[in-house]
């Protein structure tokens, strides 16, 4: 007898919840109860771009072949229940029950790399279940709770823009955007402990949240331009600089590069995906830096689920609602205004709306 699960499912920009076909883990692989999964901005984008996405992929040569025309199912931010083992995976490492989280890509039988959640072959957690490669299987540590376990993904992006950046001794940070890859790159940050992290965003709520996750000051740009508060807590603007792209959307890399002081740097976190332009000229006189910052690797994702099960970094003021899978496209519409939400997260048997968490 076929098994069917909710999910909510994206076709060609539109989103809606249905039943689909419930996934039979094969050799290597487990079957999971999703507890709980996070609503990320790039899935917010990719409903509206996603023939964008896959055309740069094309042009790119990447891997990312995904029809958005088909059926998919999003949700890369999980932490999920063990149900089922498929052939040759060891019950004594995964055994049924284990809370574990995973980087979203799953190893397929013929031996390829897809990438969960932008694939019409393996959902994502906006889903009851979804199926995980054993072998990159994270057990959650601490007892941490799979609320807090699900933004293992989100922090280790913030992670890897740091690491790019190259923080040294009296490095300053000036992050332009604090929704939660702005709001992750301040948390590790200041869990290197830098000095001044100044961070920019028109909504009061995301400020308010930005300074929870450890920023030193605080602003809003339509009052104050983001660099002018660094320069001013900054002894003038004396002290070296990295800012943060975390908005991803056309004119701020431009407006970053006008600002900067000489020899600075900016690291682009924030995923546009719109056609984007810039002055070369101002990036050689001043002698600026710009890196560009994707994902992370498999030993910053393993550690930042460390970081957050030993405490060294509190997620718990990014997060702000759940739902169940019913309301997940109440939810992306809720996502578009800042002051409603952070992150919401997906809790498969949940509420049927949202709620405050």
């Amino acid at each position: 007898m076929l098994r069917v699960m909710r999910a909510a499912v994206a076709v060609d920009g539109r989103l809606s919840v249905e039943d689909i076909d419930d996934p039979v883990p094969g050799a290597g692989e487990v079957l999971t109860a999703v507890k709980a999964c996070g609503i990320c901005g790039s899935d917010l984008h990719t409903l509206q771009h996603a023939h964008r996405m896959v055309d740069a992929a094309r042009e790119m040569g990447s891997p990312l072949t995904f029809d958005p025309t088909q059926p998919y199912v999003m949700g890369h931010e999980f932490a999920c229940e063990v149900l089922e083992l498929g052939a040759g995976v060891d019950a004594g490492v995964l055994a049924p029950g284990t809370l574990v989280t995973s980087m979203p890509v799953v190893l397929t039988p013929d031996g390829a790399i897809e990438t969960t959640a932008y694939s019409n072959r393996y959902n994502g957690g906006y889903a009851d279940r979804m199926l995980l490669t054993a072998g990159l299987c994270l057990a959650v540590p601490n007892g941490l709770d799979a609320r807090r376990a699900a933004l293992t993904e989100p922090m280790a992006v913030g992670r890897h823009a740091v690491g790019k950046a190259g923080v040294g001794p009296g490095t300053t940070a000036l992050v332009h955007g604090c929704g939660p890859v702005g709001l992750a790159v301040i948390a590790d940050l200041a869990r290197r402990g830098v000095e001044i992290i100044v961070a920019a965003d028109f909504s009061p709520r995301r400020r308010a949240v930005a300074t929870a996750m450890g920023a030193t000051d605080v602003v809003d740009p339509a009052v104050e331009p983001g660099i002018e508060a660094w320069r001013r807590v900054s002894a003038g603007g004396l002290k070296p600089l990295v800012q943060f792209d975390a908005i991803g959307v056309p004119g701020i890399i431009g407006r970053a590069m006008l600002d900067a002081p000489p020899q600075s740097r900016l690291v682009v976190v924030g995923v546009c995906m719109e056609q984007d332009s810039m002055q070369p000229m101002f990036g050689i006189m001043k002698e600026l830096e710009i890196r560009f910052a994707l994902a992370y690797d498999p030993m910053e994702f393993t550690d930042t689920l460390r970081v957050i099960a030993e405490g060294e970094i509190d997620v718990t003021p990014m997060l702000t609602g759940a739902c169940g899978i019913e309301a997940v496209p109440d939810a992306f519409a809720a996502l578009g205004n800042p002051e409603e939400h952070v992150k919401i997260l997906v809790e498969p048997g949940g509420p049927s709306g949202i709620v405050a968490i």
